[in-house]
C-alpha cells in the first residue's frame, strides 16, 4: 500500500491551506490501495480531528510517507533520498532564493512534480488557486478604499467592510459586499470621489475571481478608451463602479509606431514594445492588478509616473491591489509582499519609500503574498477537487523506471521537472539557473 503524505505549511504564519481535504482522502482512501499519514498541525483550516475522521494517521513527520504534497515551498532540510514531493516550488523562472532549494532537491535524488506546471494537452493549467487570490483580493482592495476614505474622513459605501481573512467564510464576506453594494446604490459616492472607476490588468482566473467579487457591485463595464473621457464629458454616475479590463494591446504598445499591436509578436518579441498604460492609471481609482508578468516586458507602473502623477496632482490613483504581487515587478513600487497580517503599505512618490498601515501620503497598496489562505476552507476544497481524479494514478507511479517508461497520469509528467534528480526533457533549461 503506497502512503501519501501531507506536510504542514510553515513558511507564513497564516498560511492555513492544505492540498488534500479530509473529504477527498476519505473518498480516494476507500476506492484505492492508498493510506494518508497528515503531519500534526495546529493552525491548518482543517484539524487533526478532521482528518483523523476521514481515516488518515495523524504523524509527527512523514518519514513513512512515499509521495508528500505540500502547497508553498518545503524547508531545505525537510527532503530525503528518492522521495516524490507535490508543492509550488517556485523555481521554474530561475528564481534566485530558491536556487539552494532546487540544489538541494537535486543531491537528494527527488522527484519533483510542480503545480504550476501540471496542464492539459492544450497547456491550460489544472490546478490552480489563483480565483481565490482574486477574490480575496478584491475585497481586500475594498476594504482598504474604505479604511482610506475612513482616514480622510471621507464616508464611502466600504466603510464597514473587513479584511477577507477576518470572515467566517466566503459567503459571509460576499453577504457584507451586498450590503457596501445597496450603500452604493442608495447613498451614491462622495462626490470627491466619484466617477469610482475598477482596473483589472489581465482576463485569466486571478482576475475573473477578482470581477466576481467587483460586479456585486452596481456595475456599468466600459472601455479603455472611455474610462480615458469619464471625467471630462462629466456625465458620469455617482451611484455605481465603472469597471475596466486592459488587454495586453491596453498595455503595451510597438515602439515603431508603423507597426499595428499583435499579439503573438508581441509575446515573442517584447523587446519591440512599450508602456502604452500609463495614460489610463490617473483615471482609475482602484487598480487591480491580476496579470503575468517577466522583466522582458515593459512595466505597466513605473516610480518615474507615480512621481510624475503627484506633481500633476490630478491622479484619481487611490489603492493598488497588486494581486501577481511581484516584487520591483509590473509595478515598480511594490518592493515586497506583504503578509496578511501586516497587508498594506503607503507609497510615497515624492520619497520613494513605503510605510506600512494606512497612513501617509501617497497611494495605498495590497500586496499580500498568500492572497488565497485568506480563504482557506474554500480555496483549499476547489484545489482538492481539482488534484484528485489524478492521485490514485500518481499514487501507482513507479518512479524506478525511466523517465519515458513512467506510466503517470499525463498532466502530472508535464509537471514532473526532476525524476531521481535529473531535469526532465522540457526542463533542461533550468540547468543554466544553477551556473
Amino acid at each position: 500500500m503506497r502512503k501519501i503524505g501531507i506536510r504542514i505549511e510553515d513558511k507564513y504564519l497564516m498560511e492555513h491551506r492544505v492540498s488534500i481535504v479530509p473529504n477527498d482522502m476519505k473518498l480516494l482512501a476507500e476506492q484505492n490501495d492508498i493510506s494518508f499519514e497528515v503531519e500534526s498541525s495546529k493552525k491548518r483550516v482543517f484539524s487533526d480531528a478532521d482528518y483523523r475522521l476521514a481515516g488518515a494517521n495523524i504523524v509527527p513527520n512523514l518519514t513513512n510517507a512515499d509521495i508528500v504534497f505540500g502547497v508553498k515551498e518545503m524547508p531545505i532540510d525537510f527532503f530525503e533520498e528518492e522521495k516524490t514531493y507535490v508543492f509550488f516550488s517556485h523555481t521554474i523562472k530561475g528564481q534566485d532564493y530558491n536556487m539552494p532549494l532546487l540544489k538541494r532537491m537535486i543531491e537528494k535524488k527527488i522527484n519533483l512534480i510542480e503545480y504550476e506546471k501540471i496542464t492539459d494537452d492544450d497547456g491550460k493549467r489544472l490546478i490552480f488557486f489563483g480565483r481565490f487570490a482574486g477574490l480575496a483580493g478584491m475585497i481586500n482592495s475594498f476594504w482598504s478604499y474604505g479604511q482610506r476614505c475612513i482616514l480622510n474622513g471621507v464616508n464611502s459605501p466600504f466603510n464597514h467592510l473587513k479584511q477577507s481573512h477576518k470572515y467566517k467564510s466566503l459567503e459571509e464576506a460576499i453577504e457584507d459586499i451586498k450590503i457596501a453594494s445597496k450603500n452604493l446604490k442608495d447613498n451614491g459616492i462622495h462626490e470627491d470621489l466619484a466617477p469610482l472607476s475598477i482596473g483589472f490588468t489581465g482576463y485569466g482566473n486571478v482576475s475573473k475571481g477578482a470581477q466576481e467579487i467587483s460586479d456585486i457591485m452596481p456595475m456599468v463595464e466600459i472601455s479603455p478608451e472611455e474610462l480615458l473621457s469619464l471625467r471630462t464629458n462629466k456625465e458620469y454616475r455617482n451611484d455605481c463602479v465603472y469597471k475596466v479590463v486592459f488587454k495586453e494591446e491596453h498595455i503595451s504598445k510597438p515602439k515603431d509606431s508603423s507597426m499595428d499591436f499583435e499579439l503573438q509578436h508581441y509575446y515573442n518579441h517584447p523587446e519591440f514594445y512599450k508602456n502604452n498604460f500609463e495614460q489610463y492609471v490617473p483615471e482609475i481609482s482602484i487598480l487591480m492588478n491580476c496579470m503575468y508578468w517577466a522583466p522582458e516586458y515593459p512595466r505597466i507602473i513605473t516610480k518615474d509616473l507615480l512621481y510624475k502623477l503627484n506633481k500633476e496632482g490630478n491622479s484619481k490613483l487611490c489603492v493598488i491591489g497588486d494581486v501577481t504581487c511581484d516584487p520591483d515587478g509590473s509595478i515598480e513600487s511594490t518592493h515586497l509582499g506583504t503578509y496578511i497580517e501586516d497587508p498594506v503599505y503607503v507609497y510615497n512618490p515624492e520619497t520613494r519609500a513605503a510605510t506600512m498601515g494606512f497612513s501617509g501620503k501617497g497611494i495605498l497598496t495590497m500586496a499580500v503574498d498568500i492572497l488565497p489562505s485568506e480563504l482557506p476552507k474554500e480555496a483549499s476544497e476547489a484545489f482538492s477537487e481539482a488534484l484528485k481524479p489524478y492521485i490514485a494514478g500518481l499514487a501507482n507511479t513507479n518512479f524506478d523506471l525511466s523517465f519515458d517508461e513512467l506510466d503517470i497520469p499525463e498532466p502530472f509528467k508535464r509537471a514532473l521537472i526532476l525524476h531521481k534528480g535529473d531535469f526532465t526533457p522540457n526542463y533542461k533549461y533550468m540547468e543554466d539557473f544553477l551556473k
